[in-house]
């Protein structure tokens, strides 16, 4: 049932249902336990100087240090349940060019990060671990690749587990010549390679009200549903040629092979146009979590197009009208009635740094640095504002450019070290403008309930206010 409570805030809450605030709640809850553990990692290094936490540098080095001392050098590297993700631990040497480095190819072959580096992928504490999600560290990215161990995840029916030597496409309906191709089949057209990007149409999804119940904390949590990979792979229209598409056709139902059956219904001008059968990630092989074997990619649409573990193709003349189209992934407006098939993700924008949670030493020179995309196309114009959307100040645009991908932007600017509203907001190649808050909450309600507004394709203004005593923190409720 709906309701309307006080948060603890001080603003008002209307139309969160009960089911609804239960999962914003753990969220918050999971999101403070994770800061709670960064702080106490930091309180625990004696230098204390930087701005961005590291869970893993402070009282570990100091211990891997002291372990050093008494190591051989020819110890071999071990797996403790305290290194991060990725890594392995080794013992810190006192001075590292007193000993011989470790042994080339001591990791097995396949790379391993190092041990003082910590990103991970954050969960959504949803009640189910097979449909749920995790969101990618935006605030630690560098440039705009996002690495394959770290791009975000979204899941209905877990992660399955397939064999490429007995996995297969197949595509029928309204064609020509139905076909079955297996992935050796596949790979034998001629490739593609693309940098794009890939956005949940749920990414900000609690970001939609003014004021709602409760506020995120960090970039990871609000924005970290969108990531930037190269995909190589067939271009779907290769396959279309291939098996002869009936005059008539106009709609095409991609199938994963997932326990969920995941379904959605594309138009076939989307297919013609830039859609890749996609094997390859970074240059590998497309992470399980990704979709492994093959995942259909949909440059610039919502991610949940973009079907993973890709088994059909089926052409017809009509959407099917799938439960992720009808029940899910369609925007509510105001009065109740719903949007179908608003597949393109618009221009967006936010700034990594500084962001919630983060802290600045003291005033001066800081170089605010952020990401910007359009499913429209390209990026040509970033503009920050340092007096919550009063002013803009133009940004530049670190390169490589490219349409539909994540744009790297930076800001020179010079904290006075009193209190601050930052901003910043895209323009595409269309002249589309990031819109603010109240322009989206005007055109399409408020976030919360089927009837009074969206969850979905939440591409607003994000403020980040920057108090005298260097503290970021979410300033949505500021502007």
């Amino acid at each position: 049932m709906a309701r309307q409570s006080d948060d603890p805030a001080g603003f008002v809450t209307e139309h969160i249902d009960d089911e609804l605030r239960k999962r914003i709640d753990h969220m918050q809850q999971a999101e403070d336990r994770a800061l709670l553990a960064h702080k106490q990692e930091l309180e625990a290094c004696e230098c204390k100087d930087g701005m961005f936490p590291n869970p893993v540098t402070g009282r570990r080095s100091f211990l891997f240090g002291a372990a050093a001392s008494a190591a051989a050098a020819g110890t071999l590297p071990r797996i403790a349940s305290a290194t991060p993700a990725g890594a392995i631990e080794h013992a810190v040497p006192e001075d590292s060019t007193k000993v011989q480095g470790r042994l080339t190819r001591d990791d097995g072959g396949y790379g391993s990060r190092s041990q003082f580096e910590s990103e991970t992928r954050e969960r959504f504490p949803t009640k189910s671990r097979e449909s749920s999600w995790t969101m990618t560290p935006l605030a630690s990215g560098m440039g705009i690749i996002t690495p394959s161990g770290l791009h975000f995840e979204r899941h209905h029916g877990g992660i399955p587990t397939i064999d490429p030597a007995h996995h297969s496409l197949t595509i029928h309906g309204m064609v020509e010549r139905p076909k079955r191709y297996s992935m050796a089949d596949l790979k034998r057209f001629p490739s593609i390679s693309r940098i794009c990007f890939i956005e949940c149409s749920g990414n900000s999804f609690m970001e939609w009200k003014k004021g709602s119940y409760p506020f995120n904390k960090t970039v990871q949590s609000m924005f970290g549903l969108t990531s930037t990979s190269e995909w190589i792979g067939v271009p779907l229209s290769t396959i279309l040629s291939e098996a002869g598409v009936k005059d008539g056709a106009g709609w095409l139902l991609a199938e994963g092979a997932d326990a969920a059956v995941m379904t959605r219904s594309i138009p076939l001008e989307k297919c013609w146009d830039d859609a890749i059968l996609a094997y390859g990630q970074n240059g590998e092989a497309i992470r399980p979590e990704q979709g492994y074997p093959l995942r259909l990619l949909l440059p610039g649409w919502e991610g949940n197009t973009h079907i993973k573990w890709l088994r059909r193709l089926e052409i017809s003349d009509k959407p099917f009208m799938t439960r992720e189209e009808t029940s899910k992934y369609t925007d509510v407006m105001k009065g109740g009635k719903a949007r179908q098939f608003t597949f393109t993700m618009e221009a967006k924008s936010v700034i990594t740094f500084p962001s919630g949670e983060m802290k600045l030493p003291g005033a001066g020179f800081y170089e605010v640095t952020g990401l910007a995309w359009s499913g429209r196309g390209t990026i040509t114009k970033v503009e920050i504002s340092t007096d919550g959307g009063k002013t803009w100040h133009l940004a530049a645009l670190d390169g490589p450019v490219l349409p539909k991908s994540h744009t790297r932007f930076k800001f020179p600017w010079r904290w006075n070290g009193g209190p601050a509203l930052l901003q910043s907001r895209c323009m595409d190649e269309t002249g589309y403008v990031q819109p603010s808050n109240e322009q989206l909450v005007s055109a399409r309600g408020t976030f919360g309930h089927p009837k009074f507004g969206s969850i979905y394709h939440n591409n607003g203004i994000q403020s980040w206010a920057i108090a005298a005593d260097g503290s970021v923190t979410n300033g949505n409720h500021l502007a």
